[in-house]
């Protein structure tokens, strides 16, 4: 039973350290990530207008993008804003570097946050733990109450040992032979002596 409950504690803190650790991130995301969008869509010729509507968009997003491995310019900014860009710009927006180095800074930021609250939960753990004292042993109490109720007993060695119980030895008559001697045979008598001559 012990170990089911212990299994369920473990199965429910994982998924909600994952809900923090993924809300943290979006969090970090979220306050530096617009601004490395705008810069970053405008300074490849998108108009800016296109790059506060996509810098605007939640980073969820984004992040999952990242995660997958997926560039989701081509999907946020539309075939109709490619198309007045030039060709290379818009083969870089689409390409496999513009976006990952994009991202590289807020993402940095998220994890940062992230990993600055673990240090925090892990030293909050610490510091309840410590609290806690040392070892505690189940069988402590018993054996202190064990000690003090032979202490306040007197001491046994005023009063004379009692005699060891000895068990009467069986008495030869009473007492049955388990291995019975074998009948012996009565020896026959001698034969008379001769007579002599008369």
């Amino acid at each position: 039973m012990g170990a089911g409950i212990s299994t369920t504690f473990q199965n429910s803190a994982t998924v909600l350290s994952i809900g923090i650790f993924f809300s943290l991130m979006i969090a970090g995301l979220a306050g530096v990530l617009p601004g490395a969008l705008t810069h970053g869509l405008t300074a490849q010729g998108v108009p800016a207008a296109d790059a506060a509507r996509v810098a605007a968009l939640p980073p969820v997003g984004v992040l999952f993008a990242s995660l997958l491995g997926y560039n989701p310019v081509q999907t946020l900014l539309g075939p109709h804003v490619l198309a007045q860009l030039p060709a290379g710009h818009a083969d870089y927006l689409t390409g496999r570097a513009f976006f990952p180095a994009l991202i590289s800074p807020p993402f940095s930021d998220g994890l940062s946050v992230a990993f600055d609250f673990a240090i925090a939960a892990c030293l909050v753990a610490a510091f309840a733990s410590l609290l806690r004292g040392g070892r505690y042993i189940h069988g402590d109490r018993h054996l202190a109450a064990t000690r003090a109720a032979a202490e306040q007993c007197p001491d046994a060695s005023a009063s004379p040992a009692p005699a060891p119980l000895t068990s009467p030895e069986p008495s030869a008559r009473s007492s049955p032979k388990l291995f019975p001697q074998p009948y012996a045979r009565p020896s026959p008598a001698p034969p008379p002596p001769p007579e002599g001559p008369r």
